[in-house]
């Protein structure tokens, strides 16, 4: 995983034992899951009794520091080899990167629906029809006799079906078939590197 320096820092930070003792590394933990997990912001989440020795600009670069780990490690369903080698370059203890995975372990599953809702896959095509029908008068009583496709995708997004329709003209679906092609010859070549 690749982290910023000011993360690193903050993470070097955590990591000082003169400066976040064994409690105040746990209430840490605690509280930077608990600030992902809210559904709302909570002002007072770092004025914990056990942080008040801390320097608050320290506590603040720790609290992002730990926070935006915590996300990078979900978000590479990082294993415990990477992130204790991760933690372990930035000098943290054995037995803090022990609590770290313990604590990452009991709300990773959490946080991993969390980010999956925040994010959106676009949907996956399943099925196409299509239906040709001809446009023979318009509103004035004028003829117009052109031909125009219903189209119709069956599209699947995280196990919903949902189906998108739209009209176009024949010339606008020789665009849309030709940009589908190219977009074909696309993936076909970056498949073969």
């Amino acid at each position: 995983m690749e982290l910023s320096e000011s993360v690193q820092k903050g993470l070097q930070l955590l990591a000082d034992q003169s400066a976040v003792n064994h409690r105040s590394f746990q209430v840490l933990l605690d509280v930077s899951f608990r600030g992902l997990l809210s559904s709302r912001a909570d002002p007072t989440l770092l004025d914990q009794s056990e942080l008040k020795h801390i320097d608050r600009i320290h506590l603040k670069q720790i609290h992002a520091a730990v926070t935006t780990f915590i996300l990078e490690a979900v978000k590479h369903n990082a294993d415990k080899s990477t992130i204790s080698s991760c933690l372990e370059e930035l000098t943290l203890s054995t037995d803090r990167i022990e609590i770290f995975f313990s604590t990452y372990q009991k709300h990773k599953k959490d946080i991993e629906r969390l980010l999956s809702s925040i994010g959106r896959r676009p949907a996956h095509v399943n099925d196409v029809s299509w239906r040709l029908q001809y446009h023979m008068k318009n509103g004035q009583l004028d003829k117009i006799n052109e031909p125009f496709y219903l189209i119709s995708l069956n599209t699947e997004n995280e196990g919903s079906s949902e189906d998108i329709n739209f009209t176009c003209t024949t010339e606008q679906l020789q665009d849309m078939v030709a940009k589908l092609k190219d977009a074909a010859k696309s993936v076909e070549k970056a498949s073969q590197m």
